[in-house]
């Protein structure tokens, strides 16, 4: 998608985020270049009334971008300009790929957007830790969680570091690992700008997404490369054992969106204080069957109990990203507002 809003211009891209809302524009314009976000808000701040004629004019040349990108994913730029000539004419057909193919110029590493995780890692596996960071850093939070999941232990660590630590990468060194990267992928390469990437920020949001026991890892391997950086991760993650930090309303609704099995699963071998936080926000008869559920487990795997609590963090970082509840995480020292 943020492909098809480089192309639209300012203006018009612009008009889609309104049209979009605050939270899914904020996604959005976290894939743009500090650049592009800069002139696009820029613009926002300048419109004042969008009439409904030019709004929906905006909004139908967006979808045919949407639909010639979708087409190229599928089939490739030749694919989609046939489909396009057939749909729109050659005219529109030939203005919408110019356009497409322009802007994706400025977006680095956009095969491995089409990539799967697995083919990636196979690929990176054998590569120097800051040529895997620089990979990881231009996918999403998801597939590049699922390469990390597959690394060694201590090239998950070295690959966390730097990440954390990257800042800004030169074109060369972009160009000159976008091009060994897609010869082994055989996928279409885009030249590109500078480019940010990295930070601590998509290391958390790596991490975020990994099973707990990569979570652990990390986390671990970071402790002895960079115990500063270590600490500043973990006061940015959420840690089953944060629940204690939530007021009992937010508690409450994320026990709604939790089956009683899995609760108790979770719940094995935790903390009185997190038993007492979970246990004190049911009603007294479902209280006492949650621990009389605990107790029935009786020995379980370790690592079913950290699937069982992940499964809850998940929950819990949907309802946050929701904005239906707010986490304090172990070390934030963020006011709020009452």
């Amino acid at each position: 998608m943020a492909v098809n809003l480089a192309a639209m211009g300012v203006r018009k891209a612009a008009i889609i985020l309104i049209q979009l809302g605050r939270e899914k524009a904020g996604e959005v314009l976290s894939h743009l270049s500090e650049s592009e976000v800069e002139a696009i808000s820029a613009e926002i701040a300048q419109l004042d009334v969008v009439d409904a004629a030019e709004s929906s004019a905006v909004l139908t040349e967006f979808a045919d971008m949407a639909t010639a990108q979708a087409h190229i994913s599928h089939g490739g730029l030749a694919f989609a300009r046939t489909m396009l000539e057939q749909s729109l004419g050659l005219d529109r057909a030939t203005e919408i790929m110019d356009r497409l193919q322009a802007a994706a110029v400025k977006m680095p590493f956009q095969f491995l957007h089409r990539a799967d995780p697995r083919q990636v890692r196979t690929f990176i596996a054998d590569e120097h830790p800051q040529v895997i960071a620089l990979v990881l850093a231009h996918m999403t939070p998801d597939k590049a969680s699922a390469v990390m999941a597959g690394l060694a232990p201590h090239l998950q660590a070295e690959t966390a570091h730097r990440i954390a630590v990257m800042d800004r990468t030169t074109p060369e060194i972009i160009r000159a690992v976008e091009a060994n990267l897609e010869r082994k992928l055989s996928s279409v390469l885009q030249p590109s700008e500078l480019s940010r990437v990295g930070g601590v920020d998509p290391l958390v949001n790596i991490i975020n997404r990994s099973d707990r026991v990569t979570e652990r890892q990390i986390v671990e391997g970071l402790e002895s490369l960079d115990a500063e950086l270590a600490d500043e991760v973990r006061s940015r993650m959420f840690m089953f054992e944060d629940i204690v930090h939530l007021d009992d309303k937010s508690v409450q609704l994320v026990l709604r969106q939790v089956n009683e099995a899995e609760l108790a699963l979770a719940l094995k071998g935790v903390s009185e204080s997190v038993r007492t936080k979970i246990t004190s926000n049911l009603s007294s008869r479902a209280a006492e069957t949650l621990i009389e559920e605990v107790d029935l487990l009786g020995a379980v795997r370790l690592t079913q109990v950290e699937e069982a609590q992940q499964s809850v963090i998940r929950k819990i970082r949907q309802l946050e990203e929701q904005g239906q509840i707010v986490v304090h995480r172990s070390g934030s020292e963020e006011e709020l507002v009452v």
